[in-house]
């Protein structure tokens, strides 16, 4: 028997579905606050000023809680520096977020080579890069780590080498009781369509999707979210720039956050600003306003 077939007959056999029952639960409210949904920080927002120095990676959970109000943190994989295998630094990492009552949700990673690599040897590599990521997650108290599904080829095959390499490392992903989860990110996997056919291609409750309001490019950007929302365990509130009543001008946050809640999703939703017009900091507080505002109007 394959090596794959093990794991699989592993995962079987070891109580996989309460597996994925734990999983889905992590990603709701904390008890108690009665929200549709919660607010969390991606990261990525403040790229510019985490590249100018302007901001260590240790006090991004600081940064987060004392000067944005928000108690969830989505990390990303740039501003590790080739730190991931540090436990020490991972632990400190860990440490200052605990300290200052912050979940850590998830790690988003890049540039670690193509799950869907038509090549074999370089596909099975791409999973073997993202091992020391789930380390990390696991470390910090994540419930997920974002990855990319980059293919090539016709439409077909590279929904299937996709879905191949995301199985891979969904299979390990279980074993720290971690999501993997893909984002609308270019490539076939900003069309709705194909992400969610590879969801259903790997038909593992642990691996699922974090739609993007903003990445979907040609393809409708609410079509793409509500064809993958049925398998999100994240979503991302993609924002670059705001008109003078406080709307994003590219997304109308009230018709995309109707998708999300319609999914039955009650978990955090990310901001991720990403725009110039504003700064980083100007546009995570009009972002976080607006899902306030909008979240207040979907309550009431």
């Amino acid at each position: 028997m394959s090596e794959l077939m093990n794991r699989r007959r592993f995962i079987k056999t070891a109580g996989w579905g309460a597996v994925g029952l734990a999983f889905a639960a992590k990603t709701l409210p904390a008890a108690g606050k009665g929200n549709l949904f919660e607010i969390s920080l991606g990261e990525y927002s403040l790229h510019r000023t985490l590249a100018a120095g302007k901001l260590d990676h240790l006090d991004f959970a600081k940064v987060t809680k004392e000067v944005y109000g928000i108690d969830a943190v989505e990390f990303w994989s740039g501003p590790f520096n080739g730190r991931v295998e540090d436990i020490s630094y991972v632990a400190d990492l860990k440490a200052r977020s605990a300290d200052l009552g912050v979940k850590n949700l998830l790690i988003l990673v890049d540039g670690e080579g193509n799950l869907g690599d038509p090549d074999e040897a370089k596909r099975q590599k791409a999973v073997d890069n993202h091992k020391k990521w789930l380390e990390a997650a696991k470390t910090l108290g994540c419930e997920s780590i974002r990855v990319n599904a980059r293919s090539r080829g016709e439409y077909d095959e590279q929904l299937k080498l996709a879905a191949d390499g995301l199985r891979r490392l969904s299979e390990l992903g279980a074993s720290y009781r971690l999501n993997v989860i893909v984002e609308n990110h270019g490539g076939l996997s900003s069309n709705g369509k194909w992400l969610a056919s590879v969801m259903k291609t790997v038909n593992l409750p642990n691996c699922g999707t974090l739609p993007d309001f903003g990445n979907f490019h040609e393809y409708d950007r609410y079509l793409g979210v509500k064809e993958t929302m049925p398998f999100a365990k994240a979503v991302s509130a993609k924002s670059h720039e705001f008109d003078e009543d406080g709307n994003e001008v590219r997304t109308d946050y009230r018709k995309m956050m109707k998708i999300v809640l319609a999914a039955n999703y009650h978990g955090y939703v990310g901001i991720e600003y990403e725009g110039r017009k504003h700064s980083e900091d100007e546009g995570i507080k009009l972002t976080k306003k607006l899902l306030e505002t909008v979240r207040a109007e979907l309550s009431a």
